[in-house]
């Protein structure tokens, strides 16, 4: 089974809370280093959003346009609203369009600018125009094991919210944990009940954890059933309209071990590139 496993790098999550801009070349550089290496099925490369609100990725159009094109690694950007979407389409090199809908109103309101509702019926149009240009569009459930916020959460909502994005035809999905809430339980419970339920979904694992409980997590999701993993390198990251105490993402090292790809060398290889990048 380890062979169907998708794992994807997310060196657009790793970096956009950085203050320090980082050249984009040396994006391109990292980015390119990422998809040669042939370790990674896709890569999140960057996002159409507001440059005022995420500095650090005002240059995706110049990054998207150095990086190269293979087609056995896939190209994922982020988006926030249906603007972002209108540019995304119009990039021949990009696979997958990903659409962060938090499940918790209040974060859903800080990440997006917009309410559940609002969100849900903006997805209507991202969905049309995605299909239009033969584009994928992954929603991140994000807040999917809980919030720190005081707002509802349970099973059932995650459940509501998949059913309804479902009926606008959506088929891929990403269980994001944007904040560490998750409890190895509660990965294997959610993650279970998501097979059994919806089996034809592609359903994959974005979790923010500390370096310590990440392997468990990833464990538990894969006994699950989960078979789509998302990291980065060294476990930078995290998102930065969540709250201060930012947790980063897993690991894609430990990732890489889990499922046995890559040598030690080439695992030091990308782990160094990423290093060259951020100083």
């Amino acid at each position: 089974m380890k062979d169907q496993v998708v794992l994807v790098d997310c060196p657009r999550d790793a970096i956009q809370g950085l203050h320090n801009f980082i050249a984009t070349d040396k994006k391109v550089k990292h980015i390119n280093t990422l998809i040669e290496s042939g370790l990674f099925d896709v890569i999140d490369f960057g996002s159409f959003v507001s440059p005022k609100a995420v500095p650090q990725l005002a240059d995706t159009k110049e990054v998207l346009n150095g990086v190269l094109k293979n087609d056995r690694v896939k190209l994922l950007a982020i988006v926030a609203n249906l603007r972002g979407v209108q540019e995304a389409v119009q990039e021949e090199k990009i696979d997958f369009i990903g659409y962060p809908f938090s499940i918790s109103e209040t974060f859903q309101l800080r990440n997006t600018n917009r309410g559940l509702d609002d969100s849900y019926q903006q997805l209507k149009e991202m969905k049309t125009l995605a299909d239009t240009y033969g584009k994928k569009l992954v929603v991140y459930i994000s807040m999917a094991f809980g919030n720190p916020y005081g707002d509802p959460w349970s099973v059932d909502l995650v459940e509501e919210w998949i059913d309804r994005l479902m009926q606008l035809g959506v088929a891929e999905f990403s269980l994001a944990d944007t904040t560490s809430e998750a409890s190895v339980g509660q990965i294997a419970d959610l993650f279970g009940l998501v097979r059994t339920r919806y089996p034809r979904l592609a359903v994959g694992a974005h979790f923010h954890a500390r370096r310590e409980d990440s392997l468990a997590k990833v464990q538990a999701a894969y006994d699950a059933g989960c078979r789509k993993f998302e990291g980065a390198l060294l476990g930078y990251g995290g998102c930065p309209f969540a709250k201060d105490d930012l947790v980063g993402n897993i690991p894609s090292e430990i990732l890489l071990d889990l499922f046995d790809r890559g040598s030690l060398m080439e695992k030091m290889a990308l782990e160094e590139s990423f290093r060259q990048m951020i100083l």
